[in-house]
Formats: structure tokens, C-alpha cells, sequence
């Protein structure tokens, strides 16, 4: 028989999910107070900057986002009429392509992450106080991954 959570543990994991939610909704205000698109696009272009050894397949960078992406199809297409990703054909897989960043997409990467990373200083960093709280809440997350 399966153990029951504690009372603790629920609580632990709704305010968990109470905290993604509010501090994903008050990082994606302050992009769209700035002018900028939506974190998904960052957390894409800022995974196909990463790798070192080119463009990747879509369901590779779907694997990859930080962030929950339904259908990764649509949001490159996004990227790609901004001019922020470009589609290759699949030498390997004649139904397959490859994506990769732009100039423009880097550009825009550089763009949003002084934005992005006063907002995460501001909803996460500020509300934990020292660098040991942090430390501690990322310690306990760790375990959860």
C-alpha cells in the first residue's frame, strides 16, 4: 500500500505550484512591460545557443526547454517568421530539419536576458534574502529532480 503524503508534503507541494505560477506570470510582465517577446522564446533561442555542435532537431529542443512547450512545431515557426531561427533540411532524414539561431536570435537573446535577469533578482532572489537561502531551496529542489 502506496504511503499517504502529509499534510506537510501537500503543502509543500501547492505552494511549490502556487510559486512557479505567480513568479512565471511576474517574469513574463516585466518582458512585456520592456517590449519583449515571451520567456518561451528566450528559453528556445537560449537552448539553440548552447550547443556547441550546431543546429538541433526539433524534439531535441523540445527535451531541452526549461519551460513546458506543447507544441514546439508552432513556436519555431514563431521564431522563424521573426527571422530569430532558420529550418534546414535533414541531410540524414528526408522529413526531418534542423533549427538553428539567427544573428537576429542572438541579438535578441542579449537583449532579454538583462530584463529577464533583474526579474528573477526581483520575484526569486530579493523574496530569499541571502545566498544561503538559495542555496537551500535550490538543495531541496535538486532532490525533487
Amino acid at each position: 500500500m502506496a504511503k499517504i503524503p502529509s499534510d506537510s508534503v501537500v503543502s509543500a507541494w501547492a505552494r511549490l505550484i502556487r510559486a512557479q505560477r505567480i513568479t512565471l506570470q511576474a517574469i513574463e510582465a516585466e518582458l512585456k512591460k520592456a517590449g519583449l517577446p515571451p520567456l518561451g522564446w528566450y528559453d528556445a533561442l537560449l537552448e539553440l545557443n548552447r550547443d556547441e555542435a550546431g543546429p538541433l532537431r526539433p524534439h531535441e529542443l523540445e527535451a531541452r526547454l526549461l519551460l513546458a512547450q506543447h507544441n514546439v512545431s508552432r513556436l519555431i515557426d514563431r521564431l522563424e517568421v521573426a527571422g530569430y531561427v532558420r529550418r534546414q533540411p535533414c541531410d540524414t532524414d528526408g522529413r526531418g530539419q534542423w533549427v538553428a539561431i539567427t544573428p537576429s536570435g542572438k541579438d535578441l537573446l542579449k537583449a532579454m536576458w538583462p530584463v529577464y535577469r533583474a526579474a528573477i533578482q526581483k520575484h526569486v532572489g530579493a523574496k530569499l534574502g541571502d545566498d544561503d537561502q538559495a542555496q537551500t531551496l535550490a538543495g531541496l529542489l535538486a532532490r525533487l529532480t
